[in-house]
């Protein structure tokens, strides 16, 4: 493969999904610990805004508790509808596909986004939820969002 196709393959493997904007951070506690607030704009679906908050542990908190390279999986999304929606070009699949993807951990955890398209009802689901190499986690989050005006797509 030529050098241009490897680092094209290799941006392709590092690439977020999508980036989120920090648009809050409230302390919690006097060690530093914050809860952070991201918008993101769904890529495919112009229209669609989620907000995601979790938690983040502060260097103090890390030292106190020994883990130094990961901060907890809790995550809450909520989805709205924040201009026209425009469905994209999206995988219609029972699994769907992920919008968001940030690291948790050094390498072994991260915070994802899955978008799940509904056919029958004509809905958009939201999925945050954590994604560990050696232990899943039942902690998640999930937020809906009503397609009025789109028509349902088959």
């Amino acid at each position: 493969m030529a050098p241009r196709g490897l680092i094209a393959l290799a941006l392709s493997v590092l690439a977020t999904p999508t980036l989120a904007e920090e648009v809050g951070r409230v302390g919690v506690d006097w060690t530093g610990n914050d809860i952070v607030i991201e918008a993101l704009a769904d890529p495919k679906v112009p229209g669609v805004t989620c907000h995601l908050a979790f938690f983040e542990r502060s260097l103090i908190d890390r030292v106190s508790q020994g883990n130094w390279f990961e901060d907890p999986s809790n995550a809450s999304i909520a989805c709205r509808q924040t201009g026209p929606i425009t469905l994209g070009d999206i995988d219609r699949g029972e699994d769907g596909e992920e919008v968001f993807r940030e690291g948790r951990s050094l390498i072994l955890k991260s915070l994802r986004v899955r978008r799940i398209y509904d056919a029958e009802n004509n809905v958009l689901i939201y999925l945050a939820h954590a994604r560990e190499l050696v232990e899943g986690s039942a902690k998640m989050s999930i937020s809906t969002v009503p397609l009025w005006e789109a028509a349902p797509v088959d």
